[in-house]
């Protein structure tokens, strides 16, 4: 028989613990989140369905994005044990400079769609965590507004290069001007995606006002209050667009894009040359050829071709092509912080990130994005720790190995 008792104050009393409510609802909400997928599930009450989707959302049936993460899911980790971890080693080089992380935060198109806090917000997160930012072509904030927002944070300038390519010659000299690290060329939007969500949501930028819209803001308030009580949404570049994501780009963007724009804007452009959506070897090889500093493996998140190659299995090949000729930065996919380390094992020099900060950004603004950025670096040290490295650059890929 077990004997019981009434507990006495005594002993109860120490395991109590109220811990003070939180009264500002945005710190309340950021609590609850402790990984990427958490500040997923707040992003998508807070944001309206079809702002929601163009962020998670990629292109036709998902392939795309749906191995890249089942990938990432496959690394099986390899650690070494009876190493002192007590203290570990974040950072990376990235162009020759340093970065707390091996981390950049990717350019993101209508940025201030998601929150009205946008670009401007994510340059500061990049700021104080020590990392680069990329501001699109694409964005919402200009690249002198962004440059007096965030003054000395890494800032990288992405360049789609349009039809008229007076224009395009303009933005790179405006960003060179405003003190921009490094210019990123994006080459896999020769058309546009047939991003299914966005079509079967009706989105336009900006969001037009329609019975399912206002219908869909009866339950989001708060975003559509923001949306118009704020300066109005619109590109930083170009003039006002009525229309789908899918109609711009193929109405703007030049499909004509080839390897003698490379060479033309390294003629243009003094600082560091970043081709992104590089999806084989031989492009990656012949565009370093050609001057290019780094080259970024990209399927663009899975929102351009679907059943594109998956970026972490073609990396070791892009490694062999072009040795140490330039740097590899790799996206797509990348939700944890054991994602980065895995891909830094298996020979990338660093990572972008894209949704998983515009998930904490749609959460919580700057705020948001800040705790994205913290739970990225709080999984990069505690995977570092457990794998038994002091330093990324202990990594190899005997520490992560792909599932056949």
């Amino acid at each position: 028989m077990v004997r019981r008792q009434i507990p006495r104050w005594s002993e109860l009393r120490p395991l109590l613990r109220v811990e003070p409510p939180k009264l500002n609802p945005t710190e309340r909400r950021l609590s609850q989140a402790h990984t990427i997928a958490d500040l997923r599930t707040i992003a998508r009450r807070r944001t309206p369905r079809a702002v929601f989707d163009y962020t998670d959302g990629a292109a036709e049936s998902e392939t795309s994005l749906r191995r890249a993460r089942r990938t990432f899911a496959g690394i099986e980790f390899h650690p070494s044990v009876l190493r002192d971890v007590s203290s570990v080693d974040t950072s990376r080089a990235i162009l020759g400079e340093p970065s707390a992380l091996p981390v950049s935060l990717a350019p993101t198109g209508f940025t201030r769609m998601m929150n009205h806090e946008g670009e401007p917000a994510v340059a500061r997160v990049a700021e104080r965590a020590g990392i680069p930012y990329g501001l699109s072509t694409m964005g919402t904030t200009s690249v002198e507004d962004l440059a007096a927002a965030a003054p000395g944070a890494r800032k990288w300038f992405q360049l789609y290069v349009w039809r008229d390519r007076s224009a395009s010659r303009e933005l790179v000299r405006r960003a060179q001007e405003a003190g921009y690290e490094a210019l990123m060329l994006t080459v896999d939007t020769a058309v546009a995606g047939a991003r299914m969500r966005d079509v079967r949501n009706g989105l336009t930028i900006p969001p037009s006002l329609t019975l399912k819209t206002i219908a869909d803001g009866a339950l989001h308030p708060a975003w559509w209050i923001n949306l118009l009580t704020t300066e109005p949404l619109q590109f930083a570049s170009f003039n006002r667009w009525e229309g789908t994501v899918a109609e711009l780009m193929n109405e703007m963007f030049d499909p004509s894009l080839s390897f003698a724009d490379v060479e033309w804007l390294r003629d243009i452009w003094d600082g560091p040359l970043i081709i992104k959506g590089l999806q084989n070897a031989a492009d990656a090889s012949k565009v370093v050829e050609l001057g290019a500093d780094a080259v970024i493996l990209s399927n663009h998140g899975g929102r351009q071709l679907d059943r594109a190659p998956t970026m972490l299995e073609l990396l070791p090949r892009v490694r062999d092509a072009i040795g140490d000729r330039g740097e590899i930065m790799l996206d797509t996919g990348i939700l944890s912080g054991a994602d980065i380390v895995a891909a830094v094992a298996r020979g990338a020099d660093s990572c972008l990130v894209g949704r998983a900060y515009l998930y904490g950004l749609m959460a919580g603004g700057e705020r948001g994005a800040q705790r994205a950025v913290d739970i990225l670096r709080t999984e990069v040290e505690r995977t570092m720790r457990l794998l038994g490295v002091k330093s990324l650059n202990e990594l190899d890929d005997s520490y992560a190995t792909l599932s056949p």
